[in-house]
């Protein structure tokens, strides 16, 4: 008797600590807070390179890297406006070097995927471990965005390219453009233009 009524006292805490938890594979809907300027620490693995920085989305196709390690890419700043990418080291500027050829690559990506989300009113994805996971597909191939409750980019993955990046210290930033930043841009927009006209 005594075998019996611990089965069932089991029973009853396992079912009562299921129906209590958050169901994991839901569909959540979550405010939009992508399209915010915003600045996070960044972990990157992608295939056998592991790198740490900070990375800065200023606006709308407007993005900053820094990297401290490793030391092939430490205190190089990636800037990416609009179609341009400029690298930087120390005060330098010069070409994207061949090391950060394949975080360039990446950082495209994540731009892709965070903007276009950002454009949305509204997220959706589906509940996993306290995490709102959002799919998508990109020229670079699918990619999965997680967000924690507060909205805050939490992960970019790409499997297909072994490519997995964690954020954290997500903060939420004032950003003006400077008026050499917003010359580029208009440049940018300028050729862009003349070029579609043209062909």
């Amino acid at each position: 008797m005594k075998r019996l009524l611990s089965s069932v006292f089991a029973l009853l805490c396992v079912v009562s600590s299921v129906s209590c938890s958050t169901p994991t594979g839901t569909q959540s809907k979550l405010e939009n807070n992508l399209g915010s300027p915003f600045s996070a620490k960044m972990t990157v693995n992608l295939d056998k390179l592991s790198a740490e920085g900070t990375i800065y989305r200023k606006g709308d196709r407007c993005w900053e890297a820094e990297f401290d390690s490793p030391n092939t890419l430490s205190g190089v700043k990636l800037s990416f406006e609009e179609n341009i990418v400029k690298a930087s080291y120390k005060g330098l500027d010069f070409s994207v070097p061949k090391s950060a050829v394949p975080v360039k690559a990446m950082i495209t990506n994540l731009m892709e995927a965070v903007d276009s989300l950002a454009a949305q009113e509204q997220l959706t994805g589906t509940e996993n471990e306290g995490f709102t996971e959002i799919s998508g597909s990109l020229e670079g191939g699918d990619y999965s965005l997680s967000l924690d409750g507060q909205g805050n980019i939490h992960t970019f993955e790409m499997p297909n390219n072994l490519l997995k990046i964690t954020f954290s210290e997500v903060e939420y930033i004032n950003y003006a453009p400077s008026p050499a930043e917003t010359t580029t841009s208009a440049v940018a927009t300028e050729i862009t233009t003349t070029a579609t006209q043209t062909t």
